[in-house]
Protein backbone atom coordinates (compact mmCIF):
# COMPACT_ATOMS: atom_id res chain seq x y z
CA UNK A 1 0.00 0.00 0.00
CA UNK A 2 2.55 2.40 0.47
CA UNK A 3 4.27 1.78 -2.73
CA UNK A 4 0.72 2.52 -4.29
CA UNK A 5 1.05 5.92 -2.27
CA UNK A 6 4.54 6.80 -3.18
CA UNK A 7 3.50 7.90 -6.94
CA UNK A 8 0.56 9.85 -5.62
CA UNK A 9 2.74 12.12 -3.16
CA UNK A 10 5.44 12.15 -5.54
CA UNK A 11 3.16 13.38 -7.92
CA UNK A 12 1.67 16.05 -5.26
CA UNK A 13 5.65 17.69 -5.46
CA UNK A 14 5.84 20.68 -7.52
CA UNK A 15 9.26 20.09 -8.35
CA UNK A 16 8.97 16.69 -10.07
CA UNK A 17 5.83 17.43 -11.88
CA UNK A 18 7.66 18.61 -14.73
CA UNK A 19 9.88 15.56 -14.65
CA UNK A 20 6.97 13.17 -14.24
CA UNK A 21 5.01 14.61 -17.49
CA UNK A 22 8.24 14.80 -18.92
CA UNK A 23 8.68 10.40 -18.04
CA UNK A 24 4.83 10.00 -18.93
CA UNK A 25 4.88 11.65 -22.01
CA UNK A 26 8.35 9.42 -23.35
CA UNK A 27 6.88 5.95 -21.76
CA UNK A 28 3.70 6.56 -24.06
CA UNK A 29 4.10 3.62 -26.58
CA UNK A 30 3.72 6.02 -29.81
CA UNK A 31 6.47 8.68 -28.50
CA UNK A 32 8.63 5.35 -27.81
CA UNK A 33 8.05 3.72 -31.03
CA UNK A 34 8.53 7.68 -32.57
CA UNK A 35 12.06 8.00 -30.67
CA UNK A 36 14.43 6.01 -33.29
CA UNK A 37 13.20 8.55 -36.06
CA UNK A 38 13.68 11.38 -33.72
CA UNK A 39 17.30 10.44 -32.66
CA UNK A 40 17.78 9.29 -36.45
CA UNK A 41 16.54 12.91 -37.23
CA UNK A 42 19.27 14.32 -35.00
CA UNK A 43 21.83 12.72 -36.28
CA UNK A 44 21.37 13.35 -39.65
CA UNK A 45 21.08 16.99 -39.08
CA UNK A 46 23.87 17.05 -36.88
CA UNK A 47 25.99 15.31 -39.21
CA UNK A 48 24.64 17.80 -42.05
CA UNK A 49 26.11 20.81 -39.35
CA UNK A 50 28.92 19.03 -39.41
CA UNK A 51 29.58 18.56 -42.95
CA UNK A 52 28.87 21.79 -43.79
CA UNK A 53 31.37 23.01 -41.10
CA UNK A 54 34.26 21.38 -42.51
CA UNK A 55 33.42 21.20 -46.02
CA UNK A 56 33.61 25.31 -46.05
CA UNK A 57 36.84 26.10 -47.09
CA UNK A 58 39.22 28.42 -45.23
CA UNK A 59 38.09 32.18 -45.42
CA UNK A 60 40.61 34.86 -46.12
CA UNK A 61 39.85 38.49 -45.83
CA UNK A 62 39.81 40.35 -49.01
CA UNK A 63 39.27 43.83 -48.20
CA UNK A 64 38.94 45.50 -44.70
CA UNK A 65 38.38 48.84 -43.26
CA UNK A 66 35.85 49.62 -47.16
CA UNK A 67 32.81 51.81 -47.14
CA UNK A 68 29.30 50.19 -47.50
CA UNK A 69 29.19 51.42 -51.06
CA UNK A 70 32.24 49.53 -51.82
CA UNK A 71 30.89 46.34 -50.16
CA UNK A 72 27.94 46.42 -52.27
CA UNK A 73 29.94 46.96 -55.34
CA UNK A 74 32.38 44.70 -54.37
CA UNK A 75 29.71 41.96 -53.17
CA UNK A 76 27.97 42.59 -56.34
CA UNK A 77 30.75 41.88 -58.93
CA UNK A 78 31.52 38.48 -56.98
CA UNK A 79 28.40 37.15 -57.00
CA UNK A 80 28.08 37.68 -60.47
CA UNK A 81 31.61 36.27 -61.51
CA UNK A 82 30.17 33.27 -59.42
CA UNK A 83 32.15 33.71 -55.96
CA UNK A 84 31.15 32.75 -52.91
CA UNK A 85 32.08 35.15 -50.14
CA UNK A 86 30.64 36.72 -47.10
CA UNK A 87 31.21 39.48 -44.48
CA UNK A 88 32.69 38.45 -40.94
CA UNK A 89 32.16 40.41 -37.62
CA UNK A 90 34.41 43.35 -38.40
CA UNK A 91 32.93 44.13 -41.97
CA UNK A 92 35.75 43.18 -43.83
CA UNK A 93 34.72 41.14 -46.87
CA UNK A 94 36.58 37.58 -47.04
CA UNK A 95 36.41 34.81 -49.46
CA UNK A 96 37.43 31.43 -49.88
CA UNK A 97 41.64 30.82 -49.65
CA UNK A 98 41.53 29.23 -53.72
CA UNK A 99 39.50 32.25 -54.99
CA UNK A 100 41.29 34.81 -52.78
CA UNK A 101 43.87 35.82 -55.96
CA UNK A 102 41.10 35.30 -58.61
CA UNK A 103 38.61 37.51 -56.44
CA UNK A 104 41.48 40.52 -56.67
CA UNK A 105 42.32 40.54 -60.15
CA UNK A 106 38.28 40.67 -61.02
CA UNK A 107 37.93 43.44 -58.95
CA UNK A 108 41.09 45.24 -60.02
CA UNK A 109 39.18 44.89 -63.58
CA UNK A 110 36.49 46.48 -62.45
CA UNK A 111 38.89 49.08 -60.68
CA UNK A 112 37.04 48.24 -57.58
CA UNK A 113 36.84 49.39 -54.44
CA UNK A 114 36.62 52.85 -55.45
CA UNK A 115 38.14 54.45 -52.43
CA UNK A 116 38.15 58.05 -51.58
CA UNK A 117 41.37 60.12 -52.89
CA UNK A 118 44.78 60.02 -51.45
CA UNK A 119 48.17 61.38 -51.89
CA UNK A 120 48.30 64.54 -53.52
CA UNK A 121 45.43 63.79 -55.27
CA UNK A 122 43.11 65.31 -52.02
CA UNK A 123 44.92 68.89 -53.40
CA UNK A 124 43.37 68.43 -56.66
CA UNK A 125 40.00 68.42 -54.75
CA UNK A 126 40.73 71.46 -52.83
CA UNK A 127 37.75 74.06 -53.06
CA UNK A 128 38.75 77.47 -53.56
CA UNK A 129 39.06 80.09 -51.00
CA UNK A 130 40.15 78.06 -48.34
CA UNK A 131 41.97 79.17 -45.25
CA UNK A 132 45.45 78.66 -44.85
CA UNK A 133 45.21 76.43 -42.15
CA UNK A 134 42.61 73.94 -44.05
CA UNK A 135 45.65 73.73 -47.25
CA UNK A 136 48.16 73.08 -44.27
CA UNK A 137 46.29 70.45 -42.41
CA UNK A 138 45.23 68.87 -46.59
CA UNK A 139 49.20 69.67 -47.59
CA UNK A 140 50.16 67.70 -44.53
CA UNK A 141 47.56 64.75 -45.32
CA UNK A 142 48.75 64.03 -48.52
CA UNK A 143 52.26 64.12 -47.50
CA UNK A 144 51.37 61.22 -44.75
CA UNK A 145 49.45 59.36 -47.27
CA UNK A 146 52.30 59.72 -49.71
CA UNK A 147 55.02 58.30 -47.31
CA UNK A 148 52.64 55.19 -45.84
CA UNK A 149 52.45 54.60 -49.65
CA UNK A 150 55.84 54.29 -50.15
CA UNK A 151 56.60 52.61 -46.75
CA UNK A 152 53.84 49.84 -48.18
CA UNK A 153 56.11 48.96 -50.84
CA UNK A 154 58.50 47.26 -48.76
CA UNK A 155 57.85 43.18 -48.71
CA UNK A 156 57.96 42.94 -44.96
CA UNK A 157 54.84 45.75 -44.73
CA UNK A 158 51.34 44.66 -45.22
CA UNK A 159 49.62 48.25 -43.92
CA UNK A 160 51.30 51.58 -43.01
CA UNK A 161 50.68 54.87 -41.50
CA UNK A 162 52.30 58.13 -40.55
CA UNK A 163 51.58 60.94 -38.43
CA UNK A 164 53.49 64.08 -38.97
CA UNK A 165 53.96 66.43 -36.23
CA UNK A 166 54.88 69.88 -38.08
CA UNK A 167 55.35 73.33 -35.44
CA UNK A 168 54.36 76.26 -37.31
CA UNK A 169 57.60 78.01 -38.44
CA UNK A 170 58.07 80.84 -35.47
CA UNK A 171 60.49 84.17 -36.41
CA UNK A 172 62.45 83.54 -33.14
CA UNK A 173 64.80 81.45 -33.07
CA UNK A 174 64.36 80.75 -28.66
CA UNK A 175 60.76 79.23 -30.00
CA UNK A 176 61.27 77.11 -32.69
CA UNK A 177 60.65 73.23 -32.25
CA UNK A 178 61.53 71.08 -34.55
CA UNK A 179 59.29 68.58 -36.47
CA UNK A 180 58.30 64.62 -35.71
CA UNK A 181 56.90 61.60 -36.76
CA UNK A 182 55.37 58.50 -35.96
CA UNK A 183 54.77 55.86 -38.12
CA UNK A 184 52.88 52.34 -37.42
CA UNK A 185 53.12 49.77 -39.67
CA UNK A 186 51.17 46.20 -40.02
CA UNK A 187 53.47 43.18 -41.03
CA UNK A 188 53.00 40.28 -42.96
CA UNK A 189 52.52 37.25 -40.81
CA UNK A 190 55.44 35.86 -40.15
CA UNK A 191 57.49 38.63 -41.44
CA UNK A 192 59.55 40.77 -39.16
CA UNK A 193 61.94 43.97 -40.29
CA UNK A 194 65.77 44.29 -40.43
CA UNK A 195 67.65 46.47 -38.86
CA UNK A 196 68.61 47.72 -42.46
CA UNK A 197 65.15 47.90 -43.16
CA UNK A 198 64.20 49.62 -40.11
CA UNK A 199 66.61 52.10 -40.69
CA UNK A 200 65.88 52.55 -43.91
CA UNK A 201 62.17 53.98 -43.34
CA UNK A 202 63.58 56.15 -40.83
CA UNK A 203 65.65 57.75 -43.05
CA UNK A 204 62.60 57.88 -45.79
CA UNK A 205 60.81 59.71 -43.18
CA UNK A 206 63.35 61.94 -41.98
CA UNK A 207 63.93 63.13 -45.20
CA UNK A 208 60.60 63.68 -46.77
CA UNK A 209 59.97 66.62 -44.25
CA UNK A 210 62.17 69.76 -44.54
CA UNK A 211 64.16 70.03 -41.28
CA UNK A 212 63.60 66.75 -39.32
CA UNK A 213 65.88 64.54 -37.92
CA UNK A 214 66.07 61.00 -38.01
CA UNK A 215 65.86 60.69 -34.12
CA UNK A 216 62.97 62.28 -34.31
CA UNK A 217 61.10 58.83 -35.98
CA UNK A 218 59.57 56.56 -33.89
CA UNK A 219 58.34 53.26 -35.82
CA UNK A 220 55.90 51.24 -33.87
CA UNK A 221 54.52 47.60 -35.27
CA UNK A 222 51.30 46.39 -35.23
CA UNK A 223 51.73 44.54 -31.93
CA UNK A 224 53.24 47.41 -30.04
CA UNK A 225 56.61 46.55 -29.77
CA UNK A 226 59.12 49.67 -30.46
CA UNK A 227 61.26 49.38 -33.82
CA UNK A 228 63.19 52.32 -33.97
CA UNK A 229 65.97 53.52 -31.31
CA UNK A 230 67.30 56.96 -30.70
CA UNK A 231 70.63 55.99 -31.50
CA UNK A 232 72.65 56.13 -28.38
CA UNK A 233 70.30 58.61 -26.05
CA UNK A 234 69.87 56.13 -23.06
CA UNK A 235 71.81 53.44 -21.70
CA UNK A 236 69.76 50.70 -23.28
CA UNK A 237 70.01 52.05 -26.97
CA UNK A 238 73.74 52.36 -26.40
CA UNK A 239 73.76 48.30 -24.79
CA UNK A 240 72.20 47.35 -28.26
CA UNK A 241 74.38 48.93 -30.60
CA UNK A 242 77.30 47.17 -28.58
CA UNK A 243 75.38 44.22 -28.85
CA UNK A 244 74.38 44.17 -32.73
CA UNK A 245 78.25 45.49 -33.43
CA UNK A 246 79.70 42.12 -31.73
CA UNK A 247 76.74 39.72 -33.54
CA UNK A 248 78.35 41.59 -36.82
CA UNK A 249 82.04 40.75 -35.72
CA UNK A 250 80.97 36.94 -35.18
CA UNK A 251 78.75 36.76 -38.12
CA UNK A 252 81.70 37.54 -40.54
CA UNK A 253 83.60 34.87 -38.57
CA UNK A 254 80.86 32.56 -39.68
CA UNK A 255 80.67 33.24 -43.14
CA UNK A 256 84.39 33.12 -43.34
CA UNK A 257 83.89 29.25 -42.11
CA UNK A 258 81.60 28.75 -43.90
CA UNK A 259 82.98 29.55 -47.09
CA UNK A 260 85.99 28.02 -46.10
CA UNK A 261 84.61 24.46 -44.74
CA UNK A 262 82.00 23.87 -47.52
CA UNK A 263 83.53 22.84 -50.67
CA UNK A 264 85.76 20.21 -48.08
CA UNK A 265 83.16 18.40 -46.40
CA UNK A 266 80.04 19.42 -48.10
CA UNK A 267 77.47 21.91 -46.75
CA UNK A 268 75.06 20.45 -43.78
CA UNK A 269 78.22 18.31 -42.77
CA UNK A 270 80.03 21.06 -40.13
CA UNK A 271 78.61 23.33 -37.73
CA UNK A 272 80.38 26.68 -36.29
CA UNK A 273 80.22 28.88 -34.01
CA UNK A 274 82.51 31.95 -32.72
CA UNK A 275 82.43 33.66 -29.76
CA UNK A 276 84.37 37.19 -29.93
CA UNK A 277 85.57 39.76 -27.23
CA UNK A 278 85.41 42.71 -28.65
CA UNK A 279 86.69 45.84 -27.14
CA UNK A 280 84.06 48.00 -27.56
CA UNK A 281 85.60 50.84 -25.84
CA UNK A 282 86.77 54.28 -27.08
CA UNK A 283 89.98 56.05 -25.70
CA UNK A 284 91.65 58.79 -26.54
CA UNK A 285 95.26 59.86 -24.56
CA UNK A 286 97.27 63.29 -24.97
CA UNK A 287 101.16 62.94 -24.60
CA UNK A 288 103.84 65.78 -23.99
CA UNK A 289 107.28 64.68 -24.15
CA UNK A 290 110.69 67.07 -23.88
CA UNK A 291 114.33 66.32 -24.64
CA UNK A 292 116.48 66.81 -22.24
CA UNK A 293 119.91 66.47 -24.13
CA UNK A 294 119.23 69.03 -26.92
CA UNK A 295 119.10 72.41 -26.79
CA UNK A 296 117.44 74.59 -29.25
CA UNK A 297 118.11 78.28 -30.03
CA UNK A 298 114.89 80.15 -30.42
CA UNK A 299 116.04 83.97 -30.19
CA UNK A 300 119.19 86.09 -30.44
CA UNK A 301 119.14 89.58 -29.97
CA UNK A 302 123.10 91.89 -30.09
CA UNK A 303 125.60 93.92 -31.69
CA UNK A 304 129.26 93.75 -32.30
CA UNK A 305 132.02 96.35 -33.10
CA UNK A 306 135.77 96.43 -34.79
CA UNK A 307 138.68 97.90 -37.38
CA UNK A 308 140.29 96.62 -40.50
CA UNK A 309 143.86 95.73 -40.44
CA UNK A 310 146.22 97.07 -42.90
CA UNK A 311 146.80 100.62 -43.99
CA UNK A 312 144.23 101.69 -46.88
CA UNK A 313 144.08 104.89 -49.28
CA UNK A 314 141.20 107.21 -46.89
CA UNK A 315 140.14 110.49 -47.79
CA UNK A 316 136.61 112.20 -47.29
CA UNK A 317 134.24 109.86 -48.40
CA UNK A 318 132.68 110.97 -51.58
CA UNK A 319 135.04 112.95 -53.49
CA UNK A 320 137.20 111.74 -56.63
CA UNK A 321 140.10 113.31 -54.87
CA UNK A 322 141.02 110.24 -52.72
CA UNK A 323 140.61 108.06 -55.48
CA UNK A 324 143.74 106.84 -58.04
CA UNK A 325 143.46 107.48 -61.42
CA UNK A 326 142.61 104.93 -63.91
CA UNK A 327 145.66 103.16 -65.56
CA UNK A 328 146.70 104.57 -68.50
CA UNK A 329 145.91 102.60 -72.10
CA UNK A 330 148.31 102.90 -75.51
CA UNK A 331 146.34 103.21 -78.93
CA UNK A 332 147.56 102.02 -81.63
CA UNK A 333 148.12 105.21 -84.35
CA UNK A 334 147.23 102.26 -87.38
CA UNK A 335 144.67 100.76 -86.16
CA UNK A 336 141.53 102.27 -87.95
CA UNK A 337 139.05 102.17 -85.36
CA UNK A 338 137.96 103.22 -81.98
CA UNK A 339 141.09 102.04 -79.33
CA UNK A 340 140.24 99.35 -77.33
CA UNK A 341 140.16 100.00 -73.81
CA UNK A 342 142.53 98.90 -71.46
CA UNK A 343 141.89 96.37 -69.07
CA UNK A 344 140.71 97.82 -65.79
CA UNK A 345 142.78 96.84 -62.86
CA UNK A 346 141.71 93.88 -60.17
CA UNK A 347 140.36 95.56 -56.99
CA UNK A 348 141.77 95.55 -53.58
CA UNK A 349 140.48 92.68 -51.48
CA UNK A 350 138.64 93.22 -48.66
CA UNK A 351 140.55 92.60 -45.35
CA UNK A 352 139.01 90.97 -42.57
CA UNK A 353 137.68 93.07 -39.71
CA UNK A 354 138.97 93.17 -35.96
CA UNK A 355 136.29 92.64 -33.43
CA UNK A 356 136.72 94.83 -30.32
CA UNK A 357 133.60 94.00 -28.53
CA UNK A 358 130.30 92.72 -28.85
CA UNK A 359 126.65 92.15 -26.87
CA UNK A 360 124.17 89.58 -27.42
CA UNK A 361 121.24 88.15 -26.03
CA UNK A 362 120.16 84.68 -26.72
CA UNK A 363 116.80 82.21 -25.53
CA UNK A 364 117.12 78.51 -25.64
CA UNK A 365 113.96 76.41 -25.59
CA UNK A 366 114.20 72.47 -24.66
CA UNK A 367 112.65 70.25 -27.43
CA UNK A 368 109.07 69.37 -26.73
CA UNK A 369 106.53 66.65 -28.72
CA UNK A 370 102.78 66.20 -28.17
CA UNK A 371 101.27 62.86 -29.02
CA UNK A 372 97.18 62.46 -29.64
CA UNK A 373 96.15 59.04 -29.76
CA UNK A 374 92.36 58.25 -30.65
CA UNK A 375 91.47 54.34 -30.21
CA UNK A 376 88.44 53.82 -32.25
CA UNK A 377 86.10 50.61 -30.83
CA UNK A 378 85.86 47.62 -32.69
CA UNK A 379 89.44 45.65 -31.65
CA UNK A 380 89.27 42.06 -30.94
CA UNK A 381 90.48 41.24 -27.54
CA UNK A 382 90.16 37.15 -27.50
CA UNK A 383 88.36 34.88 -29.37
CA UNK A 384 86.77 31.57 -29.37
CA UNK A 385 86.31 29.37 -32.28
CA UNK A 386 84.50 25.68 -32.32
CA UNK A 387 83.48 23.66 -35.23
CA UNK A 388 81.94 20.17 -35.03
CA UNK A 389 82.44 18.03 -38.18
CA UNK A 390 79.87 15.90 -38.76
CA UNK A 391 81.01 11.81 -39.01
CA UNK A 392 79.73 9.59 -41.14
CA UNK A 393 78.85 6.10 -39.96
CA UNK A 394 82.20 3.73 -39.98
CA UNK A 395 83.96 6.76 -41.49
CA UNK A 396 85.62 8.10 -38.49
CA UNK A 397 87.81 11.18 -39.32
CA UNK A 398 91.54 11.01 -38.78
CA UNK A 399 93.75 12.77 -36.47
CA UNK A 400 95.75 14.25 -39.49
CA UNK A 401 92.88 15.20 -41.14
CA UNK A 402 91.09 17.02 -37.98
CA UNK A 403 94.76 19.24 -37.41
CA UNK A 404 94.80 19.88 -40.76
CA UNK A 405 91.34 21.77 -40.71
CA UNK A 406 92.15 22.82 -37.27
CA UNK A 407 94.87 24.92 -38.94
CA UNK A 408 92.44 26.23 -41.83
CA UNK A 409 90.40 27.33 -39.31
CA UNK A 410 92.86 29.39 -37.45
CA UNK A 411 94.14 30.87 -40.66
CA UNK A 412 90.55 31.67 -41.78
CA UNK A 413 89.81 33.35 -38.03
CA UNK A 414 93.58 35.03 -37.83
CA UNK A 415 94.61 33.26 -34.47
CA UNK A 416 96.53 35.17 -32.31
CA UNK A 417 98.28 33.04 -29.05
CA UNK A 418 99.31 36.32 -27.94
CA UNK A 419 95.43 37.15 -27.12
CA UNK A 420 94.84 33.30 -25.90
CA UNK A 421 92.57 33.09 -28.79
CA UNK A 422 90.81 29.21 -28.53
CA UNK A 423 90.43 27.24 -31.56
CA UNK A 424 88.47 23.85 -31.25
CA UNK A 425 87.65 21.57 -34.29
CA UNK A 426 86.15 17.89 -33.23
CA UNK A 427 84.45 15.33 -35.15
CA UNK A 428 81.35 13.56 -34.35
CA UNK A 429 78.13 11.72 -35.20
CA UNK A 430 74.83 14.27 -35.76
CA UNK A 431 72.12 12.85 -35.03
CA UNK A 432 68.88 12.68 -36.68
CA UNK A 433 67.00 15.48 -35.31
CA UNK A 434 69.30 17.83 -35.67
CA UNK A 435 70.83 16.70 -39.28
CA UNK A 436 70.35 20.32 -41.35
CA UNK A 437 70.64 17.87 -44.48
CA UNK A 438 67.33 16.26 -43.77
CA UNK A 439 65.31 19.11 -42.45
CA UNK A 440 62.73 20.50 -44.88
CA UNK A 441 58.76 21.20 -44.74
CA UNK A 442 56.83 19.39 -42.29
CA UNK A 443 54.30 16.87 -43.82
CA UNK A 444 50.89 18.84 -42.43
CA UNK A 445 52.39 22.10 -44.28
CA UNK A 446 51.59 20.37 -47.33
CA UNK A 447 48.65 21.92 -49.46
CA UNK A 448 46.77 18.69 -49.74
CA UNK A 449 46.46 18.19 -45.61
CA UNK A 450 43.54 20.70 -45.42
CA UNK A 451 41.40 18.93 -48.40
CA UNK A 452 42.22 15.34 -46.65
CA UNK A 453 41.11 16.38 -43.27
CA UNK A 454 37.95 17.92 -44.96
CA UNK A 455 36.67 14.66 -46.34
CA UNK A 456 38.26 12.35 -43.45
CA UNK A 457 36.25 14.52 -41.11
CA UNK A 458 33.02 14.42 -43.28
CA UNK A 459 33.70 10.65 -44.41
CA UNK A 460 34.09 9.84 -40.43
CA UNK A 461 31.05 11.62 -39.68
CA UNK A 462 28.71 9.64 -42.52
CA UNK A 463 29.98 6.36 -41.40
CA UNK A 464 29.06 7.07 -37.68
CA UNK A 465 25.55 8.51 -38.76
CA UNK A 466 24.88 5.20 -40.93
CA UNK A 467 26.48 2.50 -38.14
CA UNK A 468 25.04 4.96 -34.80
CA UNK A 469 22.07 5.48 -36.22
CA UNK A 470 20.47 3.98 -39.73
CA UNK A 471 21.32 0.15 -38.49
CA UNK A 472 20.53 0.07 -35.03
CA UNK A 473 16.81 1.87 -36.82
CA UNK A 474 17.16 -0.37 -39.33
CA UNK A 475 17.53 -3.71 -36.73
CA UNK A 476 15.06 -2.60 -34.56
CA UNK A 477 12.19 -2.20 -37.53
CA UNK A 478 13.31 -4.93 -38.62
CA UNK A 479 13.24 -7.22 -34.95
CA UNK A 480 9.47 -5.58 -34.58
CA UNK A 481 8.40 -7.45 -38.06
CA UNK A 482 9.92 -10.28 -37.05
CA UNK A 483 7.96 -10.41 -33.60
CA UNK A 484 4.79 -9.40 -35.40
CA UNK A 485 5.06 -12.44 -38.38
CA UNK A 486 6.17 -15.09 -35.44
CA UNK A 487 4.15 -13.50 -32.38
CA UNK A 488 1.01 -16.21 -32.65
CA UNK A 489 2.99 -18.76 -32.60
CA UNK A 490 4.59 -18.27 -29.80
CA UNK A 491 3.26 -20.42 -26.36
CA UNK A 492 1.29 -18.10 -24.27
CA UNK A 493 4.03 -18.43 -21.21
CA UNK A 494 6.90 -16.84 -23.47
CA UNK A 495 9.46 -19.68 -23.76
CA UNK A 496 10.37 -21.31 -26.79
CA UNK A 497 9.33 -24.30 -28.01
CA UNK A 498 13.59 -25.37 -28.03
CA UNK A 499 14.43 -23.93 -25.03
CA UNK A 500 15.95 -20.47 -26.27
CA UNK A 501 14.71 -17.33 -24.73
CA UNK A 502 12.56 -15.00 -26.97
CA UNK A 503 10.95 -11.70 -26.18
CA UNK A 504 7.06 -12.18 -24.48
CA UNK A 505 4.12 -11.53 -26.73
CA UNK A 506 1.68 -8.31 -25.24
CA UNK A 507 -0.34 -10.10 -22.41
CA UNK A 508 -4.35 -8.45 -22.79
CA UNK A 509 -7.34 -8.39 -20.45
CA UNK A 510 -8.67 -11.16 -22.47
CA UNK A 511 -6.02 -13.43 -22.08
CA UNK A 512 -5.83 -12.87 -18.51
CA UNK A 513 -9.93 -14.02 -18.38
CA UNK A 514 -9.11 -16.82 -20.50
CA UNK A 515 -9.82 -19.32 -18.27
CA UNK A 516 -8.96 -22.35 -20.70
CA UNK A 517 -5.45 -21.97 -19.62
CA UNK A 518 -3.64 -24.08 -17.40
CA UNK A 519 -2.30 -22.84 -13.80
CA UNK A 520 1.51 -22.22 -15.33
CA UNK A 521 -0.11 -20.51 -18.26
CA UNK A 522 -1.88 -17.73 -15.97
CA UNK A 523 1.03 -17.51 -13.66
CA UNK A 524 2.81 -16.69 -17.17
CA UNK A 525 0.64 -14.19 -18.66
CA UNK A 526 0.54 -12.68 -14.87
CA UNK A 527 4.14 -12.22 -15.02
CA UNK A 528 3.96 -10.92 -18.35
CA UNK A 529 1.02 -8.58 -17.59
CA UNK A 530 2.79 -7.36 -14.47
CA UNK A 531 5.88 -6.31 -16.68
CA UNK A 532 4.49 -4.60 -19.52
CA UNK A 533 2.01 -2.32 -16.80
CA UNK A 534 3.50 -1.87 -13.79
CA UNK A 535 1.43 0.60 -13.13
CA UNK A 536 -1.58 -0.99 -13.97
CA UNK A 537 -0.84 -3.97 -11.63
CA UNK A 538 -0.48 -1.69 -8.65
CA UNK A 539 -3.58 -0.94 -8.77
CA UNK A 540 -5.06 -4.25 -9.20
CA UNK A 541 -2.93 -5.28 -6.52
CA UNK A 542 -4.20 -1.97 -4.06
CA UNK A 543 -7.84 -3.11 -4.87
CA UNK A 544 -7.81 -6.43 -4.26
CA UNK A 545 -6.35 -5.62 -0.95
CA UNK A 546 -8.97 -2.81 -0.31
CA UNK A 547 -11.48 -5.64 -0.93
CA UNK A 548 -9.56 -8.15 1.43
CA UNK A 549 -9.79 -5.48 4.05
CA UNK A 550 -13.73 -5.01 3.88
Amino acid sequence: MSNALAPAEAAGSPARAPLQQLTGLLGQPAVRRSLPFVFLAGLVLAGFLAWSMVATAPQRILFANVTDADKAAISSALQGAGIANGIDGAGAITVAEDDYHKARMLLASQDLPKAAPGGYAILDNLPMGVSRAVEGERLRQARETELARSIQEIDAVAEARVHLATPEASAFVRDRASPSASVIVKLQPGRALGEAQIRAIVNLVASSVPGMQPDAVTIVDQMGALLSKSGGKDGASVGDTRIDFQRRVEDKYREQLAQLLTPMVGAGNFTAEVQADVDLDESQATRESYDKQGQVMRAEQGAWTGTKDGATPGGIPGTLSNTPPPASALVAPNAGGAAAPAPAAPAAAPQPQAKQSDSFTRTYETGKEISVTRAMPGNVRRLSVAVLLREEPGKPRGIAEINQINELVRAAVGYNAQRQDQVTVVSRKFSAAADPAKEGPAWYEAAWVPMAARNGTALVIALLVLFLGVRPLARALLKKRDDAAHRPALPIGGHHPEGASAPVPSVSIDMLADRGNSYDDRVGLVRGFTRENPARAALAVRDMIKADAR
